[in-house]
């Protein structure tokens, strides 16, 4: 009989530990998320800090957001063209902000710069990789604005109409995504029967 009460007693001891330990663990925990708190990880409207590397779609963001990220990223910008001696043939000094691709690229930049270089687990190698990203990622931007803004004038790059905007056009595409009675979509890799010289299929 004595050694079912110590079969128990020991259960207890054992249970008691953990939620000693669990306590603790619970306690950590709300250290930490205050010390966040407290250092602007959040605040009393929910929201939260963005975190290095978080990727950044600029059409998504409403005016705060935009407001704060825009001046972080311009600030970014000015320094990765300082630091790594870009030239106006590699980035349109006086208008890169007004090329939406360019824009784009140096965002992705930004952002994967913030990840390569902030605490993780591949930190070693992630640095070396940003290096490679930009050497490509300069090659690219040439292409997107073709160096046609020269001497402070910014020029629009030519093209015979706006992929948007064009209610007909879209519902063309809209259109172009049914299926056909026989099943097989249309679009590439459709083959379309080719008449002979004698005009039959």
């Amino acid at each position: 009989m004595a050694s079912g009460f110590e079969d128990i007693f020991a259960e207890l001891t054992n249970i008691n530990a953990e939620q000693v330990l669990l306590s603790e663990r619970v306690k950590l925990l709300e250290e930490q998320l205050s010390a966040s708190g407290a250092s602007g990880g959040g605040d009393e409207d929910g929201e939260r800090e963005r975190p290095a590397g978080e990727p950044v779609r600029w059409h998504e963001l409403d005016a705060e957001q935009h407001a704060v990220l825009w001046p972080q990223f311009v600030s970014w910008v000015i320094w990765a063209a300082d630091r790594y001696e870009m030239t106006t043939d590699q980035l349109p000094r006086q208008c890169w902000w007004q090329h939406g691709a360019v824009v784009e690229e140096l965002t992705a930049l930004w952002t994967s710069h913030e990840s390569a270089y902030a605490n993780g687990e591949d930190g070693g190698s992630a640095p070396y990789l940003w290096q490679d990203a930009l050497a490509r990622a300069l090659e690219r931007m040439g292409r997107f604005w073709l160096g046609s803004c020269r001497n402070g004038q910014h020029k629009q790059r030519h093209r015979d109409a706006a992929w948007g905007g064009d209610a007909d056009y879209l519902l063309l595409l809209l259109a172009a995504g049914d299926r056909e009675p026989g099943g097989d979509p249309p679009g590439p890799g459709r083959a379309e029967p080719l008449d002979d010289e004698d005009g039959n299929g």
